[in-house]
């Protein structure tokens, strides 16, 4: 065996590890992509449910935007308080922490709501809306009961009771993954501030609504006639609270013939 050729074999392929070796350090200090400290910090803080109910891609995109002084350090709905208080201190900012939950505007339910036919099809509050009439309550915008909600909320916080969905406000974390499944738009997030809310979410006129539901709002236009406030608004005879008007006198909820006006907390 020629000792020589191994050796000769042994240098050149040695030499060519090391001119790759030495391109490859060069190269992963010319590209190197810089670390935020923050963002990392913030992100190993942060629960890491990826539910985008913050309004970011994910977890990443949360941290990043907080670090990167876009964002409030309280804007995860998951982590809350605890977790806006460690990040205040990460980016030295005092957190705005205001507790945020799903409300489902309707009181229809089955004692409330009248049906206009029986329903057997795929149990899915989609597929029953997309069926001629929008479902089988009478009522149009009414809760459909089918439970897409309850599906769609990974922390078990929406459940159906007699018809209707009903959010525990101790579990929701307002990710809004609820408010997207519901055909009829009837979950609103909103903040723990607000006590007073109109359950209903029915755009038809007096007559109709109460032919179709013993609880929806009649647009009789009582509550905004008597708020001292001017924080009732109407549209499409339905009567809207605008919460940064409202003092939370509850006048509104007294005058209201159809007690559709909902006291909260």
């Amino acid at each position: 065996m020629d000792m020589s050729g191994i050796l000769g074999a042994v240098i050149v392929v040695g030499g060519v590890g090391i001119i790759i070796a030495v391109i490859l350090v060069v190269a992963g200090k010319f590209f190197a992509v810089e670390v935020n400290e923050k963002e990392a910090a913030i992100r190993e803080v942060l629960p890491g449910n990826n539910c985008g109910g913050c309004g970011y891609p994910g977890c990443d995109g949360l941290a990043a935007a907080i670090a990167n002084g876009e964002c409030d350090p309280g804007a995860c709905p998951v982590g809350g308080a605890p977790v806006a208080k460690i990040i205040s201190e990460i980016v030295g900012v005092e957190a705005d922490v205001v507790k945020k939950y799903a409300y489902v505007k309707c009181s229809g339910d089955c004692d409330k709501s009248k049906d206009k036919y029986e329903y057997y099809g795929n149990m899915s509050c989609q597929d029953a809306a997309n069926i001629p009439g929008g479902g089988a309550k009478a009522c149009a915008y009414g809760c459909l009961g089918l439970g897409s909600c309850v599906k769609a909320c990974e922390f078990g916080a929406i459940s159906v009771v007699n018809g209707k969905a009903v959010v525990d406000r101790d579990k929701c974390v307002a990710c809004g993954k609820c408010v997207k499944a519901c055909p009829k738009n009837l979950i609103e997030i909103i903040t723990e501030n607000a006590q007073y809310m109109v359950s209903c979410s029915s755009k038809d006129k007096g007559r109709d609504v109460m032919q179709a539901c013993s609880v929806g709002c009649i647009g009789c236009g009582l509550c905004a006639k008597n708020c001292p406030n001017g924080a009732i608004e109407f549209e499409y005879n339905l009567a809207h609270i605008d919460q940064s008007k409202c003092k939370n006198c509850g006048i509104c909820a007294e005058k209201c013939p159809k007690k559709i006006i909902t006291k909260l907390h």
